[in-house]
């Protein structure tokens, strides 16, 4: 198959990405230059396929990836808006190339003219290096895959859609981000979300705000936010790399070295080994809990999480209130509005939503009206230096990595 490059789904620059994988790979320089790391990649929905062309067309864009460096003009910004990225990272990521030959893409046809099948995908090299590849390989996958497999939908209406979203979500009072880098039907569908996001902000003014976006590509181009700071792929490596007793605050301990006075939000995830073991080690390490502003929730029960945490600072003696709560697990309006309402009424003072493929991918088909699905799709972190990775996740659904691994940590944490 052959493609124009203006055609395929290659990032348009190399901050087309999540600001996290940013802040990721400074910490990663910092204590882990020279591990070996492999990711793979996981279709959550087994039934969907991919055709022969799209997996072609996808791997055709992949080699284009090299064509991306930092301009001179991103570093800059980069340097004013992420103050605490230090001069030794933003110079690594200066020189940094993607390198297509740390990618090995296999397709499986399933049917019997072999032109529709599933795809195996596996990233290795080392971990400084690879860490860069899991979001724009996303974005390139589903972008190629409604380019050639499903194209029974348009644009219409999506700017109007978007900007109906950002309005519900402001009258209401709610601060909210936009995620959806990684699950994006493609960059032009996410490029229109922030135009209207962008849009309703300036029209509606009160209580509720439009904080940013996790990308930091369009970010850079509309004078917005970059919003991010750790995800589950630190806790994983951490936890193979050092062990898996105390995996989350060590976790933590590590991430302060890198970012501790220096103007970076220290934002974390709860729910990597589960949100109970998450609770059992922030209680063993107040100090920690007090350092730390804010938690992010992102799978289980949302409603069972604010009452949790509130409970989890009054038994260490922390004001609730002075804490930020950051919701990102499968967000609609209508559930941003009910989760403000819980924790309103809780008394959570600093809450805000990550919403991403609702905003990035809501798209109908045109034939019969139906809502056109998303790709469900993963790529995580499998192993360090040869040691597997596991995440655990609130939801057993979402479990991922070595089952030896996994059924010693729950032993561990008494799960």
């Amino acid at each position: 198959m052959s493609a124009a490059l203006s055609d395929l789904a290659v990032p348009q620059s190399i901050l087309d990405t999540d600001l996290y994988k940013l802040t990721m790979q400074q910490a990663v320089l910092h204590h882990f230059p020279e591990v070996h790391a492999t990711y793979r990649f996981t279709n959550r929905n087994s039934g969907l396929l991919f055709s022969r062309q799209c997996i072609e067309r996808f791997r055709t864009a992949v080699s284009h990836f090299t064509t991306m460096s930092l301009t001179d003009l991103e570093s800059q910004w980069l340097q004013k808006t992420c103050p605490y990225l230090t001069h030794t990272y933003l110079s690594y990521l200066a020189s940094y190339r993607y390198q297509p030959e740390q990618v090995k893409i296999k397709y499986i046809p399933v049917t019997s003219d072999n032109l529709r099948g599933q795809v195996e995908i596996e990233i290795a090299g080392p971990w400084v290096e690879t860490i860069l590849w899991e979001v724009p390989l996303m974005a390139c996958l589903s972008e190629s895959y409604f380019q050639v497999v499903d194209v029974d939908w348009n644009y219409d209406h999506q700017r109007d859609i978007a900007y109906s979203k950002a309005k519900a979500l402001l009258e209401a009072n709610c601060h909210f981000s936009e995620f959806g880098t990684r699950r994006r039907r493609s960059f032009n569908a996410q490029d229109i979300v922030i135009q209207a996001l962008v849009r309703a902000s300036k029209d509606i003014r009160g209580q509720g705000r439009f904080s940013g976006t996790s990308n930091v590509h369009l970010a850079y181009m509309y004078g917005l936010s970059p919003i991010g700071t750790i995800a589950h792929e630190w806790f994983m490596g951490v936890a193979a790399l050092k062990g898996y007793e105390h995996a989350n605050t060590l976790a933590l301990r590590l991430w302060e070295e890198v970012y501790r006075g220096c103007q970076a939000p220290l934002i974390s995830l709860t729910d990597t080994f589960t949100t109970e073991s998450f609770i059992q080690d922030f209680m063993a390490e107040p100090e920690i809990a007090h350092r730390w502003t804010g938690l992010r929730q992102d799978s289980g029960d949302p409603f069972a999480f604010g009452p949790r945490i509130k409970k989890m600072y009054e038994s260490l003696g922390i004001p609730h209130g002075s804490k930020s709560l950051i919701f990102s697990d499968a967000l609609t309006v209508e559930k941003c509005l009910e989760i403000k309402k819980q924790c309103d009424e809780l008394n959570f003072i600093h809450v805000s939503f990550g919403i991403g493929t609702f905003l990035t991918n809501d798209f109908r088909s045109l034939s019969t009206g139906e809502k056109s699905k998303a790709l469900n799709i993963v790529i995580k972190l499998a192993s360090v230096s040869g040691k597997p990775c596991i995440k655990l996740s609130d939801d057993m659904n979402k479990t991922t990595g070595d089952k030896q691994a996994v059924e010693l940590v729950k032993q561990l944490y008494g799960l």
